[in-house]
């Protein structure tokens, strides 16, 4: 990911965003922004920050829909050419409209500024779609607003589809994506009670985004481009008086080795909430008929592109 300024050999086409979670209306502005550099003939430049701007300015942590790298992969999907990460401070926060265009968007060449209907620009927003258009008059470039893609009667964002992963809505989500929600990581060591009862699984320490609800979901797991069908379980495994977060999965039809392994969880649907069971026994009785739930499920599961 490019990481500098890019100047465009001519002028150039920029669009701004967060693109956290690169949803449909992330797509649908970016979509729309190629049309136009296309029909332009301008070169088409994504402009997005790391860390996030609430990471930065807002009081409690921001926990990201996508890792860096997961989100230049979806733009870089998306067709993006040219994207451009700007780390973002508070002293970048502190630049007027006037201040942010004139030291980071003109030396691009800009020719074209691309924004979605909810955008605003520099200290306080201050850079309303009316001052953005005040300034493209003074320094000679275009500005056009892109109306909200809506799903269900209202407008696809990244509070709506953070509000459904939270909320353990995954299959909501999966909407909103046009794909699956996925948690990548690494499997490490567990306690082996899964594999004490029967149901061996595979433990996932998450790269840092956002959890769904605690709960039973049926899943798939991707391991080197392979796809299982899978049960995942996102909890404190109550039933054995557990206190830490863990997220377990549980292979359906295969179990291979996968200890040091990337994997990537796709959710699917939730079946259940977490709950604790009066004993092991009683708590494998219901892993079976939530297996049995699960392959009913992801034998019709919908098949939308990887993560």
């Amino acid at each position: 990911m490019n990481t500098g300024i890019f100047q465009s050999s001519g002028e150039a086409c920029v669009t701004i965003g967060n693109f956290d979670g690169v949803h449909l209306g992330h797509q649908a502005l970016i979509k729309a922004g190629m049309a136009i550099a296309h029909r332009q003939n301008l070169d088409f430049i994504i402009l997005t920050f790391a860390p996030h701007p609430r990471s930065v300015l807002g009081e409690k942590p921001h926990i990201p829909l996508t890792t860096r790298s997961c989100r230049r992969q979806m733009l870089e999907k998306c067709g993006a050419r040219h994207i451009i990460e700007m780390s973002f401070s508070r002293a970048l926060s502190a630049l007027s409209p006037e201040e942010f265009v004139e030291r980071h968007l003109l030396p691009m060449n800009l020719g074209h500024l691309v924004i979605g209907y909810d955008f605003s620009l520099g200290h306080n927003r201050e850079g309303s779609i009316d001052k953005l258009r005040h300034l493209a008059a003074i320094h000679n470039f275009e500005v056009s607003r892109i109306p909200p893609f809506e799903l269900a009667g209202a407008p696809v964002s990244s509070t709506r589809l953070r509000q459904c992963i939270m909320a353990g809505d995954v299959d909501q989500a999966a909407r909103l994506l046009g794909r699956y929600y996925a948690v990548c990581g690494t499997v490490v060591h567990g306690h082996a009670r899964g594999r004490e009862i029967g149901f061996p699984t595979a433990n996932l320490r998450p790269d840092g985004t956002l959890l769904p609800a605690n709960g039973v979901y049926a899943t798939w797991a991707i391991v080197d481009g392979k796809k299982y069908s899978a049960m995942t379980n996102i909890g404190n495994n109550p039933t054995f008086d557990g206190k830490n977060l863990t997220i377990e999965t549980f292979l359906l039809s295969e179990n291979p080795q996968l200890y040091g392994r990337k994997m990537c969880i796709e959710f699917v649907q939730r079946l259940r909430a977490e709950k604790k069971f009066v004993s092991p026994a009683e708590l494998v009785a219901q892993i079976k008929r939530d297996v049995e739930q699960g392959r009913n499920l992801l034998r019709e599961a919908k098949e939308w592109p990887q993560h």
